[in-house]
């Protein structure tokens, strides 16, 4: 009997993997809910998740005998109980594993560059300005990026192409990453209280773990470039959220632009969001910085060979 694949994630993932199964398994595409993923998983030999839109609890693993392998389509799984999935010997693999497929897929650092670009110039609230019928530019004053300081905290594959659209813009760019050996090109590394202190732009590229959960924390935030923008399109948990909410309702921080919140997708009671309702300097978008079409087919497909190599098809 050929074993089961299920699914998470946009239409376009569903096809790669189904291509690259190629008749050697069954393929799921599952509702992105827990009842469904529940159902879903009871029978799977596999999951390939493209979504991190459920949680995948320990209770879910126990209900899932014949699972063996969760492949992730992106760089994280910090939402998969990976304590309960080691216990019953399920594999979990996730793009990190990956550098040069990855090295190409730029849509994360497209949106943090974009993120950063439309707090410069306050986009969302001058467009709305127009949609209601006014036209008076001087209420929305932007910020010339040529000869700011842009900080990058992490200076890996994203950070990496951040500093590229930072000198194509004529910035200065510093970084700040204890485990790069070498800076790129035109890169100066400083401490993160220097880059807090310094940096007109902050934007932030490292992986959530044990070491960087709150790295940018409420001292760092008091520390920070009076009227300086952070973007955040790595996770939540790495910027103490509270901390930066202080500073935002204080005018410490000019702006922020968030593709990520601690506790999503359950954010319909976050006091960002809650702040972002009524004040133009905060932007959120709900965790698309990788998703694009063209690089979903991709790394779905990187993904699903994982599925298909552990499980010996």
């Amino acid at each position: 009997m050929r074993p089961t694949i299920a699914y998470l994630g946009a239409p376009e993932g569903f096809e790669a993997l189904t291509a690259a199964a190629n008749g050697r398994a069954l393929t799921s595409h599952v509702t992105a809910d827990s009842e469904s993923l529940i159902k879903a998983l009871a029978g799977a030999a596999g999951l390939l998740d493209a979504s991190m839109r459920v949680q995948v609890t320990a209770a879910m693993l126990e209900a899932a005998p014949a699972l063996r392998i969760i492949s992730c389509a992106t760089t994280g799984s910090d939402h998969i109980a990976r304590p309960a999935a080691e216990g019953r010997g399920i594999a979990i693999r996730t793009l990190r594993e990956d550098g040069p497929l990855l090295r190409n897929i730029t849509p994360a650092a497209e949106l943090s560059w974009t993120l950063l670009m439309a707090c410069a110039r306050r986009l969302p609230a001058a467009l709305d300005h127009v949609r209601a019928g006014k036209w008076v530019r001087e209420e929305f004053p932007g910020t010339m990026l040529h000869g700011r300081r842009l900080g990058l905290i992490g200076m890996g594959r994203i950070g990496g192409w951040m500093a590229r659209y930072g000198r194509a813009f004529g910035m200065e760019v510093v970084g700040n990453d204890p485990h790069v050996a070498t800076a790129p090109p035109d890169v100066h590394m400083v401490s993160l209280p220097v880059l807090f202190e310094t940096s007109d732009f902050i934007s932030v590229h490292v992986h959530l773990n044990d070491e960087t959960k709150g790295l940018v924390s409420a001292a760092l935030l008091e520390r920070v470039k009076p009227g300086a923008v952070l973007i955040n399109t790595s996770r939540g948990a790495i910027v103490d959220e509270s901390a930066m909410l202080a500073a935002l309702k204080s005018g410490r921080l000019g702006g922020a632009g968030l593709d990520v919140l601690e506790g999503e997708p359950a954010i319909a009671n976050h006091p960002l969001i809650a702040y972002a309702r009524e004040h133009g300097n905060l932007l959120i978008t709900p965790h698309i910085g990788g998703f694009s079409p063209d690089a979903v087919r991709i790394v779905c497909r990187r993904a699903a060979e994982k599925i298909l190599e552990h499980l010996g098809l």
